[in-house]
């Protein structure tokens, strides 16, 4: 017979609540990309109907630039999170977890600063 309350058997064992963030962010940034992924194929449909220039032309818009790189990184941070989810579920070797944990997250970066660069390039018509 042990004389721990149960509390303090799972203390450090059990949820420490900051799942319930990842949870939140994956469901918020989902929610996010549905008007957000159906303007992205809108866009690709009218793309293929023109030219490069066209696509350039159209691109060029402060607004569709902005909802470009907001869908773009909408994207890269709900492909991060859900990744950081799966790698921190089921990687349970501690430097194997750590290291994919900080290639998701470095991945996403650099994909994120190529994709604003891109687009403002296209915008200031460098």
């Amino acid at each position: 017979m042990s004389l721990r309350s149960p509390l303090s058997k799972a203390v450090g064992l059990g949820s420490a609540k900051h799942g319930f963030s990842h949870w939140w962010w994956q469901r918020v940034s989902s929610v996010a990309l549905i008007p957000l992924t159906l303007w992205f194929l809108y866009a690709v449909i009218c793309a293929m109907s023109g030219g490069y220039e066209q696509a350039v032309a159209w691109l060029s818009s402060p607004i569709n630039a902005t909802i470009m790189l907001l869908f773009v990184l909408t994207s890269l941070f709900h492909a991060q999170t859900g990744l950081q989810v799966v790698i921190e579920d089921y990687v349970h070797t501690k430097w194997v977890n750590l290291t994919l944990l900080l290639s998701v997250k470095f991945a996403a970066v650099v994909m994120a600063v190529l994709a604003i660069i891109s687009v403002l390039k296209i915008v200031l018509g460098g």
